[in-house]
């Protein structure tokens, strides 16, 4: 298995991950408990970067205070059903802006194409002292040509 397998895949419209269900992501009841969702949704969104080839152990140089760090601001979500134990879950990300000092990310979660989570997740681009920075154009570009054949 490549690692490229294990980071997902980037599609047309940006990233593409699939995760499996296991005992430890579920509740009493069998099913996924609401908090594992955001895992899921982190894992995603860790492995998109990846794939646009960002570093971001690289981006926030630990006592630079010109640092870029992502950090979400706000997330919206709307649980439409619930994932059990053993699911084949399809994490697919999204980007709808990206540029100033905020990106936003459109994250939904499927199970054999039923849509189980749909998220709205708004990042914040903040400096080493957590202050608002600009989105680099060339990694704003990134984001939203992700997928998407760029001319030379």
């Amino acid at each position: 298995m490549s690692l490229i397998s294990l980071a997902g895949e980037l599609t047309e419209t940006g990233h593409r991950l699939i995760q499996r269900v296991y005992y430890e992501d579920t509740d009493f009841s069998g099913v996924v408990y609401h908090a594992r969702y955001l895992h899921f949704m982190e894992r995603a969104r860790t492995d998109y970067l990846r794939l646009l080839g960002v570093e971001q152990a690289s981006l926030a140089i630990e006592g630079d205070p010109e640092g870029l760090v992502f950090v979400v601001h706000r997330m919206e979500i709307d649980f439409k059903q619930p994932a059990r134990m053993d699911d084949v879950l399809t994490i697919e990300t999204t980007t709808e802006k990206a540029g100033g000092a905020k990106m936003v990310l459109q994250q939904e979660i499927r199970r054999a194409g039923t849509l189980l989570i749909a998220a709205k997740v708004i990042i914040a681009v903040i400096n080493g002292q957590g202050r608002p920075r600009r989105l680099p154009e060339a990694l704003a570009i990134k984001f939203l040509s992700a997928g998407q054949k760029i001319p030379a």
